[in-house]
């Protein structure tokens, strides 16, 4: 944006005044096409290092991209690479390449013809989308990339449906409902805490909490990270041995929360199983088992995050 003019003009005689009064209506148009015409001829960075004697930075190896594109995160998503966050841990790791380019700036934007690659793999969108739910088991995890070897929830879903992975994360020690799916966008709301999608645990603590306490959990607690906070939680069953089953609803998703939340008013989560995502049960499902989501499942699922 150019600078206001604050320069301060001498005193003009009365004569003159006149003569500036008559041409002022022909100034106006010749004003407006010399700032069209800075606005055009503005000088970049580089230009203006060089004018002042200085040297010029290189031009980094980025590929050319234009603004009316896609964010390449999101095309990584809809190419079922995973969430628009967990592509964009890709980009930062510098495993994406743009027309032979690596990008690891996240604003980055593509256009349909322009060739894109992951680990030198070609990026294709799936040619079909696909729903299922899967009753994850204990010492599985929801990661697709796992130097480990370590057994994941994608390799319970036989089928051949490329670019599958969960939507969201319920951790090593977690059973219960996981959605897997290879639709980057319906994934990307699921989780979007601005969605507030409500999921609900069953879990089975030690101790049977107090009233108070569970107040407590829905006003909320502080983690590392910042206030923390249940949206219902209820007493579902209490046991002889001392530990009690807590049905907990919640519309956020940080790591591990309920463990933690939980932990902080003294109460230590001895088991933990997701039994619903929004409008999706996990009903009579066995562990390690999945099944396809209903036509049904599928069109409230969308609904319940704005999509068609």
């Amino acid at each position: 944006m150019d600078a206001p003019d604050t320069s301060i003009n001498p005193p003009v005689k009365k004569s003159a005044a006149k003569k500036s009064a008559a041409k002022k209506p022909a100034l106006s148009p010749t004003r407006k096409k010399t700032t069209v015409k800075k606005t055009a001829v503005k000088k970049t960075s580089s230009q203006k290092t060089a004018s002042r004697g200085g040297r010029s930075r290189p031009t980094p190896n980025v590929p050319e991209v234009s603004p009316l594109g896609e964010r390449l995160q999101k095309v990584l998503a809809q190419a079922g690479f995973g969430s628009r966050r967990d592509c964009e841990e890709l980009i930062l790791a510098g495993r994406v390449t743009v027309d032979d380019k690596t990008v690891t700036e996240l604003g980055t934007r593509v256009l349909p013809e322009q060739e894109i690659r992951l680990d030198g793999e070609a990026v294709r969108k799936p040619k079909k989308k696909v729903y299922f739910v899967l009753n994850k088991p204990d010492n599985v995890i929801c990661s697709n990339d796992d130097p480990s070897g370590r057994m994941r929830a994608i390799d319970l879903i036989r089928e051949n449906a490329p670019g599958l992975f969960p939507v969201g994360r319920l951790d090593l020690h977690s059973e219960g409902l996981l959605l897997v799916t290879n639709d980057g966008e319906l994934a990307n709301r699921l989780t979007h805490p601005s969605y507030e999608v409500p999921k609900v645990y069953r879990v089975r603590v030690s101790g049977a909490p107090t009233r108070d306490e569970i107040a407590q959990l829905c006003r909320g607690v502080y983690l590392a990270e910042g206030k923390a906070r249940a949206d219902e939680v209820r007493i579902h069953h209490q046991y002889r041995d001392g530990t009690a089953v807590l049905e907990v609803t919640l519309r956020e998703g940080r790591n591990r929360e309920i463990r933690r939340i939980l932990a902080k008013i003294g109460h230590n989560v001895l088991d933990l199983v997701r039994i619903s995502v929004g409008p999706v049960k996990l009903g009579r499902l066995p562990v390690g088992m999945y099944r396809p989501l209903s036509t049904m499942e599928l069109r409230d699922l969308k609904k319940l995050v704005g999509l068609r």
